[in-house]
């Protein structure tokens, strides 16, 4: 396995991005250390999708840098992109399991595509992650058999089949009831200790967050406002975050005369 910098996994320099003229990211500095959960939040449009699809290497960033378990993402060739990825995990919003295979098979699939492990080896380990997510029994189960705690289990597992070292999940809470949200919780807390893995997270969730995140970026219209650890994001005196913490609705004060001249445009 490659060295990685010991005290980053991922640096974001100065990242902008546009769709067609409009700019989703500006000016996005971001770094994430070893064995840190770094948590992501913001409001729908903030950028967090757009943001995880530039640091996957699904978009080609113009300007700017994003250095990924020490390898500047822009400039490596589909082969050695492919390598890279070999080395994290991604664990998608609804579980991402394919429907017509097992949950033993959607697990083994990373292995059996990305190894020359023998079966009985491969077998192994699925049913150590099966345990870990408290999934034993499940493996001859039909995605569409499972809860949706237990599809966010599967697909966690399958994408911590090969031991990552950088696990990216993306809003694990969200269709939870409290109580599989806290549980799943524990079991990124739990991940990072047994694997020794960082982890960048993006949720909505506010108690998830506050209970799993050694840092948060906080994303809006773009931009980060503020990355800090929990203690400083709720002493944040910004109006954005203060409504984000405290569920406050987004209101925009509209001009009477601006808004009829809009309506009344040829």
């Amino acid at each position: 396995m490659e060295d990685i910098n010991p005290k980053n996994v991922l640096e974001v320099s100065n990242l902008n991005t546009w769709y067609g003229n409009k700019k989703i990211l500006s000016d996005i500095n971001l770094n994430v250390s070893h064995k840190e959960i770094m948590v992501i939040m913001g409001h729908s449009g903030s950028g967090k999708s757009t943001l995880l699809r530039y640091i996957l290497g699904l978009e080609k960033t113009k300007t700017g840098l994003i250095r990924l378990l020490d390898k500047e993402v822009s400039k490596l060739n589909k082969k050695d992109l492919y390598k890279l990825r070999k080395r994290i995990g991604v664990a998608f919003q609804n579980g991402a399991l394919f429907s017509s295979m097992t949950v033993r098979e959607n697990i083994e699939l990373p292995l059996h595509e990305n190894t020359e492990l023998d079966e009985k080896t491969i077998h192994i380990m699925t049913r150590l992650k099966l345990e870990l997510m408290q999934l034993s029994g499940t493996e001859s189960l039909m995605p569409s058999e499972l809860s949706g705690g237990m599809l966010k289990r599967a697909g966690l597992a399958r994408a911590v089949i090969m031991d990552p070292e950088l696990l990216f999940f993306d809003e694990p809470s969200a269709g939870l009831d409290p109580i599989t949200s806290a549980h799943l919780d524990n079991l990124i807390l739990q991940l990072r200790d047994a694997l020794n893995m960082s982890i960048i997270v993006v949720t909505h969730d506010l108690e998830s967050a506050f209970k799993i995140a050694d840092r948060i970026t906080v994303l809006d219209k773009g931009k980060i406002i503020m990355v800090g650890d929990k203690g400083a994001i709720k002493k944040s005196r910004d109006a954005r975050i203060i409504n984000m913490l405290e569920r406050r609705a987004i209101t925009n004060n509209i001009d009477a005369d601006d808004y009829l001249n809009r309506l009344t445009r040829n």
